[in-house]
């Protein structure tokens, strides 16, 4: 397995296509089926952002395997049109897109670590590192 992967999101199907590397990755490297579901819940709705608001972007996997730490990390990154207002879509059901509004805040619940950070007309980095318990 390499230690590093990415799934390039243009189409719908690319995003079960990230949901599912992410969850292999994930059961690899020794994550329970509950965190699994996580996981890949999270990746849907990062790939899915990607797929509603942007023209293309990807899903990168990188397994952390550290002496005193295991896990993964899931990095979303495109070159759409950026997020104006991060505070703003980091609220509960705040949305664009006629959704849930579950989107960011939701993933930020299910991993162990989250950082955004996007720029105007540049694009949006958001990186998620959930840790084998």
């Amino acid at each position: 397995m390499d230690l590093q992967s990415f799934v390039t999101i243009q189409k719908e199907w690319d995003i079960v296509a990230a949901r599912q590397l992410g969850r292999d990755i994930a059961r690899k490297i020794g994550f329970g089926t509950v965190d699994q579901a996580r996981i890949a819940t999270a990746i849907s709705e990062l790939a899915r952002n990607i797929y509603l608001y942007t023209d293309t972007g990807k899903i990168c996997f990188e397994v952390i395997d550290n002496i005193d730490h295991k896990g993964m990390s899931i990095i979303s990154v495109d070159s759409g049109p950026g997020i104006k207002d991060i505070s703003q879509v980091m609220e509960d059901g705040y949305s664009t897109s006629g959704g849930l509004g579950a989107g960011l805040p939701g993933v930020k619940r299910l991993v162990d670590e989250f950082d955004i950070r996007s720029e105007d007309d540049k694009g949006t980095e958001i990186r998620a590192i959930k840790w084998v318990r």
